[in-house]
């Protein structure tokens, strides 16, 4: 099978523990090249990672006619540049999430591909895993009724002070960085876009939300609420309840590693649907790849990014107007 050469700009730690291990380990694709802005720290990167080609500089890496994809994990707030920057150099890219600062910033990025007739998409690798196939197949088919409430958490504790999610000028948050999850499953999941939503955050000395809980109200009318935070114990969940029973996933969004269950109570019955360990970021990188390779369109246009973006704009917004 042909396999995509992909180049990643920055030695971030999420790609070094997830998404390089997952191209290197899938069917269509390879790793080729990394760039850091210290030609020293990419040497012994890809020395590490066993990828051929280091680069100093982020734009030789892009300017390399042997890179045939891109994929960004820089912070959140050089998202944009570095996109857009791939997308003049011609070079598909997988960014990311959330995809950008604001909305605003996201549609930048997706015109700057859109113009050139460039794939484009963002890295929201939880959708990959068949549990929330499976979900969302209950739901279709009747198994909860009519859905009329969500509800979704995502939380972690950082390990260090100076973690660039604790960095406003870098666009951090616990909203930007684990909430994000939880506005994408219930926009997923309902099918809907938010007719309205609001927001409390509790922030912290740097001026990121350390702890935000949330709530989005849906055309149709069902009810969604949220809480994400980077200061409190580790859970990652969503329920999804409606007329006649209820769904719900325990390990949502980063499974590594575990078999997953999604229970779904209908009346008095009880059923739990189990699924082995899969690599969701395989997954994923496979998609862009085949995408590429078969030129198709990703599994998730980026315009969903864009529509992410414009509801995390509210809640923040909205968090920042009530204080805390």
């Amino acid at each position: 099978m042909e396999k995509i050469r992909w180049g990643v700009i920055s030695t971030a730690r999420i790609g070094e523990n997830r998404v390089i291990p997952a191209i290197q380990a899938s069917d269509n694709g390879t790793v080729t090249a990394v760039a850091s802005r210290s030609l020293e720290k990419a040497q012994a990167f890809a020395a590490r990672m066993g990828i051929p080609t280091a680069y100093g500089a982020y734009e030789a890496l892009l300017a390399d006619p042997n890179v045939d994809a891109i994929y960004n994990p820089l912070p959140n707030s050089e998202h944009a540049a570095w996109s857009i920057a791939a997308a003049e150099a011609g070079k598909p890219t997988l960014c990311e999430k959330p995809l950008a600062k604001n909305a605003a910033e996201a549609q930048t990025m997706v015109d700057a591909f859109a113009a050139r007739g460039l794939l484009f998409a963002e890295a929201f690798m939880y959708r990959f895993h068949p549990q929330h196939a499976t979900a969302r197949r209950i739901i279709a088919d009747g198994g909860i009724g009519a859905i009329q409430i969500m509800s979704a958490s995502f939380t972690f504790a950082v390990r260090s002070e100076s973690d660039i999610r604790l960095q406003a000028e870098l666009a951090g948050g616990a909203l930007m960085d684990v909430g994000c999850y939880c506005v994408n499953a219930m926009r997923l999941i309902v099918g809907e876009e938010p007719a309205n939503g609001s927001a409390v955050a509790r922030f912290g000395a740097s001026g990121v939300d350390e702890a935000i809980a949330g709530t989005l109200i849906f055309p149709s009318g069902v009810v969604g609420h949220f809480d994400a935070g980077v200061r409190a114990y580790r859970l990652h969940t969503y329920e999804v309840r409606g007329t006649e029973g209820r769904i719900q996933l325990d390990a949502a969004f980063v499974p590594h590693g575990l078999t997953t269950i999604v229970r779904h109570w209908r009346g008095d019955n009880y059923v739990e649907y189990s699924h082995p360990p899969v690599d969701q970021y395989r997954l994923m990188v496979e998609d862009f790849a085949d995408a590429l390779l078969n030129r198709r369109p990703p599994a998730y246009p980026p315009s969903d990014a864009v529509a992410n973006m414009r509801v995390l704009d509210q809640l923040i917004a909205s968090a920042r107007t009530h204080g805390g």
